[in-house]
Order: structure tokens, then sequence, then C-alpha cells
């Protein structure tokens, strides 16, 4: 099994944990390298560096960029990024703007087809008001008795073509790429197998975030399963990407991947750690 993961989520974004907790649950799995990546927004990076130093545990900060590609809502990771960073900081206060607005007419669609105040409900739900996304009202549907879990609920509600679904503008990939390059961190494309892509729609995405100075691609991540992880591995090798692996955690009994072991790297890509870990018991796995 390998020690690190580098994608989790606190409640600083649309994680149910605090970043201390968060830390703390990865590092009681035996991770040894953690990176914490809150969808744009960096605010809980000093509270869980903090913890993993307490814990003798190794930290990247790190953040999770939502972007529109061709009508597409993709996430870029960036880790090693340095979270006081003018421009990192500008961008993504940029892209937070208008997730309220974008939950307002989430909530009017969803009365319309006669499920009223789920907005109310879901602000329960986020600990950073500005931060108010489809985990929140998804959490809201279930406690209300109106899906079972959280692939239910957005199969139902809130996934493309669904009732509570609402576009929205988020960064370009050229931006997202390029703030978390000033910030001095490595851009890597999360959880490619959530994508509805196409092998040359992909293999677009792959030309354009290269060009743009993007390095890496999630290839072990709590989105893929076993034959995701060769597929990617391939993939990673084949466009001389760095690999990476992350839970992408939000919450125990989620779906997702508790945070902290993941399953093994396929050989043959090079790990994005790298970029930082010396110890040879980390580079070797």
């Amino acid at each position: 099994m390998l020690p690190i993961d580098l994608h989790a989520h606190s409640n600083i974004s649309d994680g149910m944990l605090p970043p201390r907790e968060v830390v703390a649950r990865a590092h009681a799995r035996g991770c040894k390298l953690f990176a914490l990546t809150d969808h744009d927004d960096v605010r809980g990076l000093a509270d869980a560096a903090d913890e993993a130093s307490k814990l003798g545990m190794r930290f990247l900060p790190g953040v999770e960029v939502s972007v529109t590609w061709r009508k597409h809502t993709l996430h870029i990771i960036g880790l090693g990024i340095d979270p006081t960073h003018p421009v990192l900081l500008a961008g993504l206060a940029s892209v937070r703007h208008g997730r309220d607005a974008r939950a307002v007419r989430m909530d009017a669609e969803l009365a319309a087809i006669g499920v009223p105040g789920v907005l109310e409900g879901a602000r329960k739900f986020a600990d950073s008001p500005e931060m108010i996304g489809r985990a929140h009202f998804a959490r809201h549907l279930i406690e209300r008795g109106l899906a079972k879990d959280m692939k239910g609920v957005f199969k139902r509600y809130l996934a493309r073509g669904k009732p509570g679904y609402v576009s929205h503008q988020w960064a370009s990939l050229a931006d997202a790429v390029s703030w978390i390059c000033a910030a001095g961190g490595v851009a890597v494309i999360a959880h490619p197998g959530r994508y509805e892509f196409g092998r040359q729609t992909m293999g677009e995405l792959i030309e354009e975030f290269k060009a743009a100075g993007g390095e890496g691609i999630e290839v072990v991540s709590g989105s893929h399963n076993p034959i995701d992880f060769e597929r990617y591995a391939q993939l990673a090798e084949k466009n001389g990407l760095l690999a990476s692996a992350g839970s992408d955690y939000h919450a125990t009994g989620e779906g997702a991947r508790e945070p902290g072991i993941l399953p093994d790297m396929p050989i043959g890509p090079t790990p994005v750690w790298q970029r930082w870990v010396a110890d040879s018991a980390l580079n070797t796995i």
C-alpha cells in the first residue's frame, strides 16, 4: 500500500472535518506524506501544516482549482504551492466569487420541482459560506430522506442535466495552471476517470494542459478502480506526465476512500512526490 495521499478536503471547502482532524485521520492510518487540497481556498493550510508537524508527518500545501474547459467542469490540483502568493490568492478569490449566486439558482431550480428550502438547509453544512456547493446541497437532501447516499442524490438531483444542476463559469485551464505555477506549485489533473471524455478529447486536454505548464495527472484516486490505475499510468508515461495519488476524501461514509493510505502506484510513470521527497522508502514505492 502507498503511505501517501495528495488529494483530500476539509470543512474549509466541502469536506466535513476541520483541517487538523483530516490530517490526524490520515496520520493514524499510516500516512507519511499528505496534502490538503481544498477547493479554491487555502485557509486551512496553516492549521493542517501545524498539525502534520506535531505528528511528524510530511506535509505539502495544496489546492484544487475549479476549471471550465470546453463547457466541462474540471479540477486542477496544485501541489507544493506557496499559499501566500498574491497571484494565486487573487485567482482563487475570483473563482470563489459567484458561488453564492449559483447556489441561489440551484435552490430555485429545486423549488420549481417541489423541493423547497434546500439552500437554507445546505448552509448548515457549509462552514465557509462563500464555499457553498453541491456537496452541501447533497448532504441536506440526504438528511431530508430524498436520497440514500451521495451517489444517489447526485444521480437524481445534482448531476449535469438534473433539476438541481446549474452550470457555472469557473477559471480557464490556462489561468488555473498559471496561478499554481506562479505560486511555485506543480499542476495536476485531478481524477481524470470522472470526466466523460473520449481518447481524442483527453489527448487534447493533456496537450493544452502541458502547454500551459501542467506537469501531472492523478493515477491512483478514490474515484478510480484498478483498471483506471493502469489506464492512467500508461497515459501519464506516454505523455511525460508525473503520476499523482490521492483519496479525494471529503467525509467518512460518502463513498471515497479514507485518507492516508492508497493502493500501490502501477510501475512505469514517475511519481510526482519525487519532486519533494528524498526518502527512498517513498521514492521506490
